[in-house]
């Protein structure tokens, strides 16, 4: 009998100590690194709108966007994004079936962002899951033909390769970057559905040259495209 007075509070010791821990945090902690695992993919150097990094959080699996605040990811605080995701555990020294649950969590997407930052618990804020529209496409223009043709030795006026971008009549949510480097001129045409899309296009003395970059390359985790791409392309992987 006194082995037994002795044990028995030793359950509610490890419980108190954190040793054992609930369904429900366990389920919660699950939830949280669905969230987590959104802002990871969600992560990028490239200017993106709110809607785009809504939209593209949308599309992740378990992923609900809530809430939106901000109006692109390169200015201000960034695009803060409110998500709800589930979780689910099962410790059978308190339940007899998993515990399922659905929680709420901020994102923050920016340059000042690191990867893999933890999501933090909020909130959840009341209505319906938010919608978004159809993401446009990059225009499927002959680029080659409308940006400007630069003489042999000659340099490229990057003010009249914005004035041909311009042109194009492309959905506003497209974004543009240029740069301008010894004489040449990079930029990138990415549509807002997916970061790792983007059109490469270069602007040289002698020619003007226009080209995607191969897929391994766009996908996540992988080289990614920027201007700097553009302007310095890499080889291409083995």
């Amino acid at each position: 009998m006194r082995r037994l007075v002795l044990l028995a509070p030793v359950l509610p010791a490890l419980t108190a100590c954190g040793v054992i821990r609930s369904s429900e945090e366990e389920a919660t902690d699950a939830a949280r690194e669905t969230a987590t695992h959104a802002g990871q993919r969600l992560h990028g150097p490239r200017p993106r709108t709110a809607e785009a990094v809504g939209r593209s959080a949308a599309g992740v699996d378990g992923v609900e966007v809530l809430r939106v605040k901000g109006t692109a990811t390169h200015e201000g605080d960034g695009v803060e994004l409110v998500v709800r995701t589930s979780g689910s555990a099962y410790n059978g020294w308190f339940d007899v079936e998993e515990v399922t649950v659905r929680r709420c969590f901020a994102l923050r997407v920016s340059p000042g962002a690191e990867w893999g930052e933890e999501a933090r618990d909020v909130a959840c804020p009341g209505g319906l899951p938010l919608g978004f529209g159809p993401p446009p496409e990059v225009p499927q223009v002959a680029l080659e033909e409308k940006l400007p043709r630069v003489p042999e030795g000659g340099r490229v006026d990057e003010a009249e390769v914005r004035r041909a971008l311009a042109g194009l009549d492309m959905d506003p949510s497209i974004t543009t970057e240029v740069k301008t480097e010894n004489g040449r001129v990079g930029i990138v045409l990415s549509p807002p559905a997916d970061p790792h899309e983007p059109v490469d296009c270069v602007v040289a003395p002698g020619g003007t040259s226009t080209w995607t970059p191969p897929r391994v390359r766009r996908m996540p985790g992988e080289g990614g495209c920027s201007v700097d791409d553009a302007l310095h392309p890499a080889p291409p992987p083995h």
